[in-house]
């Protein structure tokens, strides 16, 4: 979370997990593409940085962020992927609009968490306005984009059965 105290860039290269051979699919959102090309961007250079390789990264843009949903569920479904990133951002305006999308987008990105085997990660930034998302996409807090693209390897590399070693007591 992008806060006075934590730079979203801001991670140990040593405690991410080596993407090498992991195919990664990316969506975002054209709709302030001025943050989401930044976003999606350092993805990638940060999923690159760890061992992921160019060409085993998949990228699509959809119009806005309300369509990172079915973006990211045909990415999903496809099974060509063994995470996916969906990136967007939503400045608040004079309307509910924000709302409802933010809800949505929100809503339909963690239905297919439950409902697949594959991490979507939240790259959604919401902000009440433009100098808040700058801030969050390359600016003084960093860039959500590294984060969600560290989020993704962690993700993967997470044992989730009942071989693991974290289970609880």
């Amino acid at each position: 979370m992008a806060t006075e105290l934590k730079n979203l860039s801001s991670y140990d290269p040593t405690m991410v997990p080596n993407g090498k051979g992991r195919k990664i699919g990316i969506v975002y959102a054209e709709w302030n593409e001025n943050i989401t090309h930044a976003l999606r961007d350092g993805a990638i250079k940060t999923l690159i940085d760890n061992g992921v390789e160019e060409s085993d990264i998949t990228v699509a843009s959809v119009p806005g962020s309300f369509e990172l949903i079915f973006g990211a569920s045909q990415m999903v479904k496809s099974g060509c992927y063994d995470a996916v990133i969906a990136i967007g951002c939503v400045i608040r305006g004079d309307t509910p609009h924000f709302d409802y999308i933010c809800e949505g987008v929100t809503a339909g990105l963690s239905k297919l968490n439950v409902e697949y085997d594959v991490p979507v990660i939240f790259g959604l930034i919401t902000t009440n306005n433009l100098q808040q998302a700058e801030e969050r996409s390359g600016g003084r807090l960093g860039n959500k984009g590294d984060e969600c693209a560290v989020t993704a390897l962690h993700m993967l590399s997470q044992r989730f059965d009942n071989t693991s070693s974290n289970k609880s007591r």
